[in-house]
């Protein structure tokens, strides 16, 4: 367990704001990307969405949610986790560099907890490391996860390879700190929806790689940065290939030059196609790989299931031990069916903690 003295160690590094969120939002906000899809919204107040919706882009992001109901409140504290926030991992003051820790307030083991971390969405463009505690909250509580929820620099600020420089470097200061947090080096989990999935890919796949994706964001440059498992919620795979394979009615081209890929390659997305191979985790799979886990919605209109198809099959192909969902009526989230809460839950709990069968390769529904 982790002791008080651990954390108030922690806290000296961390900011000493709370942590503040609106509890409406988290709650309406299933699947943890930072914004709202119209089925996440109560039933009864659908009907303001297009009003709520500024932009027009088809969700509500917590700025436009707070215009609409104002600011929000300081969140209570958990009965079963501890957060300690903004803990800066590559110690160069930089916002986006920081990371919030969570820990459960009772271990339910004797050895020191496995960590999952989540890495939140946005299209690279927007979101915080603060939005993902939400997404690990459950687990963490379970007494048998510690967790974390990582920034990094957004393509406004830096473009690829920024984002996995910073990842990777958040993944070596846990490992190097992981003594003291009370968690166990070899076995960090990655997790995220979208962006966050395309970063947890990443992760996973060319963890071990140093091909100009190490960068030298930190002071660990000499720890692995390799992880024990990755989980990718409807991420990107190939970006070279998204747009041909979107369907009719997709709400993005992502060919255009100000496609979020675009703006992540700083310039347009096929004009580099080797920029863009080095940031699609398909070509970095091979044997050595950890095992992964999909989900993918087959109504998806903004990051096509055909990219989790691809790359099941790439793993497939590749003997690499993987566990893909199929969300039937699914689209970018919001999925309702408890089965796949289940399946994330049993695929960490075999992999971390050699607790019963993994899950298999399934078909699920979008709703309970």
């Amino acid at each position: 367990m982790i002791t008080q003295c651990i954390l108030a160690t922690l806290a000296l590094a961390a900011s000493a704001s709370a942590i503040v969120v609106d509890d409406r939002f988290d709650r309406w906000d299933r699947n943890q990307d930072g914004r709202l899809a119209p089925q996440e919204i109560p039933e009864a107040l659908r009907g303001n969405f297009d009003r709520i919706d500024r932009d027009g882009d088809g969700f509500i992001d917590l700025e436009e949610h707070l215009l609409a109901v104002g600011r929000p409140v300081e969140a209570p504290r958990s009965s079963s986790i501890r957060l300690v926030p903004d803990v800066d991992y590559a110690g160069d003051g930089n916002p986006r560099h920081r990371l919030t820790l969570a820990f459960p307030l009772e271990s339910a083991v004797k050895d020191p907890l496995p960590i999952i971390v989540y890495i939140h969405g946005g299209a690279w463009l927007e979101g915080d490391h603060r939005r993902g505690v939400g997404a690990i909250r459950s687990l963490v509580g379970t007494g048998r996860f510690a967790g974390a929820s990582i920034g990094y620099r957004l393509s406004d600020e830096a473009g690829w390879p920024a984002q996995i420089h910073d990842c990777k470097a958040a993944i070596r200061w846990i490992r190097a700190n992981a003594e003291r947090l009370g968690v166990n080096p070899d076995k960090i989990a990655v997790m995220g929806h979208s962006a966050g999935g395309h970063l947890s890919a990443m992760l996973g796949l060319a963890g071990a790689v140093e091909d100009g994706l190490e960068g030298d964001v930190g002071s660990h440059a000499n720890t692995s940065s390799r992880v024990a498992v990755a989980i990718d919620f409807f991420g990107p795979s190939d970006l070279l290939s998204m747009q041909s394979q979107m369907p009719e009615n997709g709400l993005i081209q992502h060919d255009a030059a100000d496609s979020p890929e675009s703006r992540l390659l700083r310039g347009p997305l096929q004009s580099k196609p080797d920029l863009a191979r080095s940031a699609s985790p398909r070509f970095f799979v091979d044997a050595s790989d950890p095992p992964m886990l999909l989900i993918h919605g087959d109504q998806d209109r903004l990051i096509p299931i055909a990219q989790s198809i691809d790359l099941a099959a790439d793993l497939e192909n590749s003997g690499v031990e993987h566990v893909f969902v199929r969300v039937i009526g699914g689209g970018h989230g919001g999925f309702g069916d408890p089965r796949i809460d289940g399946t994330v839950r049993r695929f960490l709990l075999h992999h971390l903690h050699e607790d019963g069968e993994a899950p298999a390769s399934a078909e699920v529904g979008s709703e309970k």
